[in-house]
């Protein structure tokens, strides 16, 4: 797997996380740690995850490392 591979995984996380928690929940009723904004963070959390692991296999699939 290449640093490459990856860019489309940071290009989808850093702004969400930008906008999200430094936008979006502060101006919010949901604004602090509570179960509405971790829930946020293992949405991201998961996808990353799904990404990893589907771009794993695919890899796999191609034959490469």
């Amino acid at each position: 797997m290449k640093p490459r591979h990856l860019m489309p995984l940071v290009g989808f996380v850093v702004p969400t996380v930008v906008i999200g928690y430094g936008f979006v929940i502060p101006r919010s009723c949901i604004a602090g740690v509570n179960e509405l904004t971790v829930g946020f963070a293992s949405t991201i959390a998961g996808a990353c995850v799904t990404y990893w692991l589907g771009l794993k296999a695919a890899l796999r699939d191609r034959g490469e490392p």
